[in-house]
């Protein structure tokens, strides 16, 4: 394979990965965003505009989120140890 043969394999791949990157990161800033991160709903379109660069460089790990659904806070916190320890029979 020549240079010029691997680099057009190079750029039709960074193409398509970006093409896929628009489709995706048109559909999650429209519906996607508030499902990973309730606090999206109230944000408006300039907001979704501006995330969708780095949807559109991202979206492989997003899709992935957006498919997962929201994950559990790992906040470690005061107030959170003692809702788990009341959760659990502990006392609080």
């Amino acid at each position: 394979m020549s240079i010029v043969r691997a680099a057009e394999v190079v750029v039709l791949l960074c193409t398509v990965y970006i093409a896929c990157g628009l489709v995706f990161a048109t559909l999650f800033a429209w519906r996607g965003a508030d499902r990973i991160d309730p606090a999206v709903r109230s944000a408006g379109l300039g907001f979704r505009l501006i995330i969708l660069p780095g949807v559109v460089a991202l979206w492989p790990v997003l899709l992935r989120r957006w498919l997962s659904g929201p994950l559990p806070p790992v906040e470690r916190n005061a107030h959170r140890d003692a809702a788990e320890r009341r959760g659990k029979g502990g006392s609080g």
